[in-house]
Protein backbone atom coordinates (compact mmCIF):
# COMPACT_ATOMS: atom_id res chain seq x y z
CA UNK A 1 0.00 0.00 0.00
CA UNK A 2 1.27 3.79 -0.99
CA UNK A 3 2.15 5.64 2.30
CA UNK A 4 4.00 8.18 0.10
CA UNK A 5 3.18 11.38 1.94
CA UNK A 6 3.56 13.07 -1.70
CA UNK A 7 0.58 10.86 -3.05
CA UNK A 8 -3.08 12.00 -2.81
CA UNK A 9 -6.30 9.69 -2.28
CA UNK A 10 -9.61 10.37 -2.31
CA UNK A 11 -13.42 9.04 -2.50
CA UNK A 12 -15.98 10.38 -5.48
CA UNK A 13 -19.41 9.77 -5.16
CA UNK A 14 -21.06 9.18 -8.83
CA UNK A 15 -24.86 9.92 -8.42
CA UNK A 16 -27.44 10.38 -10.98
CA UNK A 17 -30.96 9.12 -12.23
CA UNK A 18 -31.54 5.70 -13.35
CA UNK A 19 -29.63 4.70 -16.27
CA UNK A 20 -27.64 7.89 -16.99
CA UNK A 21 -24.39 5.80 -17.46
CA UNK A 22 -22.78 5.40 -13.82
CA UNK A 23 -21.91 2.04 -13.52
CA UNK A 24 -20.59 2.18 -17.33
CA UNK A 25 -18.64 4.85 -16.02
CA UNK A 26 -16.91 3.26 -13.23
CA UNK A 27 -16.09 0.32 -15.22
CA UNK A 28 -14.39 2.17 -17.83
CA UNK A 29 -12.38 4.22 -15.28
CA UNK A 30 -11.71 1.39 -13.61
CA UNK A 31 -10.89 -0.65 -16.44
CA UNK A 32 -12.69 -3.61 -15.35
CA UNK A 33 -16.05 -4.92 -14.61
CA UNK A 34 -16.92 -4.42 -11.24
CA UNK A 35 -20.61 -2.80 -11.32
CA UNK A 36 -23.31 -4.59 -13.48
CA UNK A 37 -25.13 -3.00 -16.08
CA UNK A 38 -28.56 -2.99 -17.52
CA UNK A 39 -31.02 -0.80 -19.05
CA UNK A 40 -33.48 -1.34 -16.40
CA UNK A 41 -33.76 1.12 -13.37
CA UNK A 42 -32.64 0.88 -9.88
CA UNK A 43 -29.97 -1.77 -11.01
CA UNK A 44 -27.29 -0.58 -8.42
CA UNK A 45 -28.53 -1.34 -4.75
CA UNK A 46 -25.63 -1.91 -2.87
CA UNK A 47 -22.96 0.83 -2.25
CA UNK A 48 -19.79 -0.16 -4.50
CA UNK A 49 -16.67 0.76 -4.28
CA UNK A 50 -14.28 1.01 -7.84
CA UNK A 51 -10.36 1.50 -7.40
CA UNK A 52 -8.61 3.88 -9.72
CA UNK A 53 -4.88 3.91 -8.87
CA UNK A 54 -2.71 5.85 -11.53
CA UNK A 55 1.04 7.27 -10.23
CA UNK A 56 0.99 8.59 -7.12
CA UNK A 57 -3.32 9.28 -7.30
CA UNK A 58 -5.97 6.56 -6.12
CA UNK A 59 -9.43 7.79 -6.73
CA UNK A 60 -11.99 5.21 -4.80
CA UNK A 61 -15.39 5.63 -7.09
CA UNK A 62 -18.55 5.07 -5.51
CA UNK A 63 -21.30 3.71 -7.24
CA UNK A 64 -24.31 5.35 -4.97
CA UNK A 65 -27.48 3.85 -5.58
CA UNK A 66 -30.31 6.44 -7.18
CA UNK A 67 -32.72 7.74 -4.75
CA UNK A 68 -35.81 5.96 -4.60
CA UNK A 69 -39.00 8.38 -4.28
CA UNK A 70 -40.69 5.37 -3.92
CA UNK A 71 -40.13 3.92 -0.57
CA UNK A 72 -43.23 1.02 -0.34
CA UNK A 73 -41.22 -1.50 0.90
CA UNK A 74 -38.13 -2.10 3.53
CA UNK A 75 -35.87 -2.83 0.21
CA UNK A 76 -36.57 0.83 -1.00
CA UNK A 77 -36.02 2.24 2.42
CA UNK A 78 -32.74 0.20 2.38
CA UNK A 79 -32.10 1.03 -1.05
CA UNK A 80 -32.27 4.80 0.05
CA UNK A 81 -30.29 4.53 3.26
CA UNK A 82 -27.32 2.92 0.90
CA UNK A 83 -27.90 5.87 -1.23
CA UNK A 84 -27.51 8.21 1.44
CA UNK A 85 -24.71 5.94 2.61
CA UNK A 86 -22.56 6.55 -0.35
CA UNK A 87 -22.40 10.41 -0.66
CA UNK A 88 -21.33 10.47 3.24
CA UNK A 89 -17.87 11.58 3.80
CA UNK A 90 -16.73 12.03 0.39
CA UNK A 91 -14.32 14.47 -0.95
CA UNK A 92 -16.09 15.26 -4.35
CA UNK A 93 -19.24 14.13 -5.44
CA UNK A 94 -19.96 13.61 -9.65
CA UNK A 95 -23.65 14.02 -11.02
CA UNK A 96 -24.03 11.93 -14.32
CA UNK A 97 -26.52 13.20 -16.32
CA UNK A 98 -27.97 12.70 -20.66
CA UNK A 99 -26.79 15.42 -23.01
CA UNK A 100 -30.23 17.40 -23.73
CA UNK A 101 -32.03 16.36 -20.80
CA UNK A 102 -32.49 17.54 -17.03
CA UNK A 103 -35.55 15.94 -15.22
CA UNK A 104 -37.22 15.74 -11.86
CA UNK A 105 -35.09 12.50 -11.44
CA UNK A 106 -31.79 14.62 -12.01
CA UNK A 107 -33.14 17.04 -9.67
CA UNK A 108 -33.33 14.59 -6.87
CA UNK A 109 -29.57 13.38 -7.64
CA UNK A 110 -28.26 17.12 -7.78
CA UNK A 111 -29.61 17.46 -4.13
CA UNK A 112 -28.23 13.89 -3.10
CA UNK A 113 -25.28 15.31 -4.69
CA UNK A 114 -25.05 18.15 -2.51
CA UNK A 115 -26.16 16.44 0.59
CA UNK A 116 -22.82 15.23 0.55
CA UNK A 117 -21.13 18.43 1.67
CA UNK A 118 -18.37 18.06 -0.82
CA UNK A 119 -18.18 19.96 -3.80
CA UNK A 120 -20.04 19.07 -7.30
CA UNK A 121 -18.97 18.34 -10.74
CA UNK A 122 -20.84 17.94 -13.47
CA UNK A 123 -20.47 14.70 -16.15
CA UNK A 124 -22.59 15.09 -19.22
CA UNK A 125 -23.00 11.21 -20.40
CA UNK A 126 -22.99 10.40 -24.17
CA UNK A 127 -21.94 13.63 -25.31
CA UNK A 128 -20.93 11.81 -28.61
CA UNK A 129 -24.59 11.09 -29.62
CA UNK A 130 -24.74 14.62 -30.63
CA UNK A 131 -25.48 15.05 -34.07
CA UNK A 132 -24.56 18.50 -34.38
CA UNK A 133 -21.72 19.10 -32.34
CA UNK A 134 -22.32 22.94 -32.53
CA UNK A 135 -25.43 22.26 -30.36
CA UNK A 136 -22.85 20.55 -27.35
CA UNK A 137 -22.29 24.29 -26.30
CA UNK A 138 -25.46 25.34 -25.13
CA UNK A 139 -26.11 21.81 -23.78
CA UNK A 140 -23.61 22.10 -21.64
CA UNK A 141 -24.39 25.69 -20.54
CA UNK A 142 -27.97 24.49 -19.95
CA UNK A 143 -27.25 21.54 -17.49
CA UNK A 144 -24.28 23.82 -15.98
CA UNK A 145 -27.00 26.56 -15.08
CA UNK A 146 -28.55 24.27 -12.10
CA UNK A 147 -25.65 24.34 -9.72
CA UNK A 148 -22.45 26.21 -9.17
CA UNK A 149 -20.94 23.14 -10.56
CA UNK A 150 -16.91 22.48 -9.33
CA UNK A 151 -16.47 21.79 -13.37
CA UNK A 152 -18.30 20.52 -16.13
CA UNK A 153 -16.92 17.32 -18.64
CA UNK A 154 -19.00 15.99 -21.54
CA UNK A 155 -17.54 12.48 -21.87
CA UNK A 156 -18.90 9.22 -22.92
CA UNK A 157 -18.19 6.39 -20.74
CA UNK A 158 -19.47 3.80 -23.39
CA UNK A 159 -16.79 4.97 -25.79
CA UNK A 160 -14.24 6.11 -23.05
CA UNK A 161 -14.23 9.57 -24.44
CA UNK A 162 -12.85 12.26 -22.64
CA UNK A 163 -12.23 10.39 -19.55
CA UNK A 164 -8.56 11.58 -18.68
CA UNK A 165 -9.96 15.33 -18.73
CA UNK A 166 -12.16 13.89 -16.10
CA UNK A 167 -9.40 12.23 -14.92
CA UNK A 168 -7.62 15.26 -13.97
CA UNK A 169 -10.62 17.39 -12.58
CA UNK A 170 -11.30 14.35 -10.03
CA UNK A 171 -7.78 14.15 -9.09
CA UNK A 172 -7.28 17.91 -8.31
CA UNK A 173 -10.00 17.40 -5.46
CA UNK A 174 -8.30 14.80 -4.00
CA UNK A 175 -6.38 15.89 -0.67
CA UNK A 176 -3.17 14.91 -0.07
CA UNK A 177 -2.13 11.40 1.67
CA UNK A 178 -1.58 7.64 1.43
CA UNK A 179 -3.53 5.28 -0.76
CA UNK A 180 -6.85 3.55 0.97
CA UNK A 181 -6.67 1.09 -0.77
CA UNK A 182 -3.67 -1.71 -2.32
CA UNK A 183 -2.27 -0.82 -5.19
CA UNK A 184 -3.97 -3.38 -7.56
CA UNK A 185 -7.13 -3.22 -5.86
CA UNK A 186 -9.76 -2.84 -8.27
CA UNK A 187 -12.92 -2.57 -5.53
CA UNK A 188 -13.60 -3.06 -1.87
CA UNK A 189 -15.86 -5.82 -2.64
CA UNK A 190 -15.34 -9.86 -2.48
CA UNK A 191 -15.22 -11.99 -5.60
CA UNK A 192 -18.32 -13.88 -4.12
CA UNK A 193 -20.49 -10.51 -4.06
CA UNK A 194 -19.33 -9.90 -7.34
CA UNK A 195 -20.10 -13.15 -8.75
CA UNK A 196 -23.48 -12.79 -6.95
CA UNK A 197 -24.12 -9.22 -8.85
CA UNK A 198 -23.30 -10.81 -12.23
CA UNK A 199 -25.90 -13.30 -11.99
CA UNK A 200 -28.48 -11.26 -11.00
CA UNK A 201 -27.47 -8.63 -13.82
CA UNK A 202 -28.59 -11.82 -16.01
CA UNK A 203 -31.58 -12.32 -13.82
CA UNK A 204 -32.63 -9.02 -14.58
CA UNK A 205 -32.15 -8.86 -18.39
CA UNK A 206 -33.95 -11.91 -18.91
CA UNK A 207 -36.83 -11.72 -16.85
CA UNK A 208 -39.39 -8.82 -17.25
CA UNK A 209 -41.64 -6.34 -15.70
CA UNK A 210 -41.30 -6.02 -11.79
CA UNK A 211 -40.11 -9.85 -11.08
CA UNK A 212 -36.13 -8.46 -10.80
CA UNK A 213 -36.67 -6.46 -8.12
CA UNK A 214 -38.24 -9.08 -5.82
CA UNK A 215 -35.25 -11.19 -6.63
CA UNK A 216 -31.72 -11.24 -4.28
CA UNK A 217 -29.00 -13.63 -5.55
CA UNK A 218 -26.42 -15.02 -2.35
CA UNK A 219 -23.49 -17.46 -2.87
CA UNK A 220 -23.38 -20.36 -0.85
CA UNK A 221 -19.96 -21.78 -2.41
CA UNK A 222 -17.16 -20.14 -4.04
CA UNK A 223 -14.31 -22.21 -4.56
CA UNK A 224 -11.45 -20.87 -6.72
CA UNK A 225 -8.51 -22.89 -5.26
CA UNK A 226 -7.89 -25.01 -8.68
CA UNK A 227 -6.38 -22.04 -10.61
CA UNK A 228 -8.19 -23.32 -13.73
CA UNK A 229 -11.99 -24.08 -12.72
CA UNK A 230 -13.81 -22.00 -10.03
CA UNK A 231 -17.16 -23.41 -8.00
CA UNK A 232 -19.71 -21.17 -7.73
CA UNK A 233 -23.16 -22.21 -5.92
CA UNK A 234 -25.84 -19.53 -5.69
CA UNK A 235 -29.32 -19.34 -4.39
CA UNK A 236 -31.85 -16.73 -6.41
CA UNK A 237 -34.53 -16.01 -3.31
CA UNK A 238 -37.93 -15.01 -4.85
CA UNK A 239 -40.42 -13.65 -2.99
CA UNK A 240 -43.68 -15.82 -4.10
CA UNK A 241 -44.40 -19.39 -5.16
CA UNK A 242 -45.25 -17.58 -8.60
CA UNK A 243 -42.11 -15.91 -8.81
CA UNK A 244 -40.40 -19.63 -8.37
CA UNK A 245 -41.89 -20.93 -11.45
CA UNK A 246 -40.84 -18.18 -13.44
CA UNK A 247 -37.68 -18.41 -13.29
CA UNK A 248 -37.12 -21.46 -13.45
CA UNK A 249 -39.51 -21.61 -16.52
CA UNK A 250 -41.08 -24.42 -18.37
CA UNK A 251 -38.98 -27.42 -18.33
CA UNK A 252 -36.24 -25.23 -16.82
CA UNK A 253 -35.57 -23.30 -19.60
CA UNK A 254 -35.19 -19.77 -17.78
CA UNK A 255 -32.52 -20.65 -14.82
CA UNK A 256 -30.92 -22.54 -17.74
CA UNK A 257 -30.56 -19.83 -19.98
CA UNK A 258 -29.51 -17.33 -17.00
CA UNK A 259 -27.47 -20.34 -15.46
CA UNK A 260 -25.47 -20.64 -19.01
CA UNK A 261 -25.35 -17.01 -19.71
CA UNK A 262 -23.87 -16.60 -16.18
CA UNK A 263 -21.17 -18.55 -16.61
CA UNK A 264 -19.86 -17.52 -19.65
CA UNK A 265 -19.82 -13.86 -18.33
CA UNK A 266 -17.95 -15.03 -15.34
CA UNK A 267 -15.58 -17.58 -16.96
CA UNK A 268 -14.82 -14.93 -19.18
CA UNK A 269 -14.48 -12.12 -16.41
CA UNK A 270 -12.14 -14.55 -14.28
CA UNK A 271 -10.39 -16.62 -16.89
CA UNK A 272 -11.00 -20.02 -15.94
CA UNK A 273 -13.56 -22.85 -16.34
CA UNK A 274 -16.97 -21.95 -14.13
CA UNK A 275 -18.96 -24.51 -12.46
CA UNK A 276 -22.11 -22.91 -11.87
CA UNK A 277 -25.23 -24.53 -9.87
CA UNK A 278 -28.02 -22.17 -9.44
CA UNK A 279 -31.12 -23.62 -7.08
CA UNK A 280 -34.12 -20.92 -6.24
CA UNK A 281 -35.75 -20.54 -2.93
CA UNK A 282 -38.85 -19.11 -1.94
CA UNK A 283 -38.91 -16.59 1.21
CA UNK A 284 -42.38 -15.33 1.24
CA UNK A 285 -41.75 -11.50 1.25
CA UNK A 286 -38.99 -10.60 1.87
CA UNK A 287 -38.72 -7.40 0.11
CA UNK A 288 -41.31 -6.16 3.25
CA UNK A 289 -38.81 -7.09 5.54
CA UNK A 290 -36.38 -4.30 6.84
CA UNK A 291 -34.09 -7.24 8.51
CA UNK A 292 -33.82 -9.81 5.32
CA UNK A 293 -33.51 -6.47 3.29
CA UNK A 294 -30.49 -5.76 4.54
CA UNK A 295 -28.84 -8.27 4.31
CA UNK A 296 -30.14 -9.29 0.65
CA UNK A 297 -30.97 -6.01 -1.08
Amino acid sequence: MNSDTSSRAGMVALVGRPNVGKSTLINALVEDKISIVTPKPQTTRHRIVGVMSNDNVQIGLIDAPGVHLNTKTALNRVMNDNAAAGVAGVDLAVLVVDRGRWTEDDAAALQQARASKAPVGLVINKADLERDKNQLLPTIQAQSAHHDFAFVAPISAKRKDNLDSLIDEMTRHMPDGPFLYDEDALTDRPMRFLAAEMIREKLMLFLRQELPYQIAVEVEDYDADDPTRTYIQALIWVARDNQKSIVIGRGGKMLEQVGRSARLALADWLQTRVDLRLFVRVDAGWPDDEARSRVRG
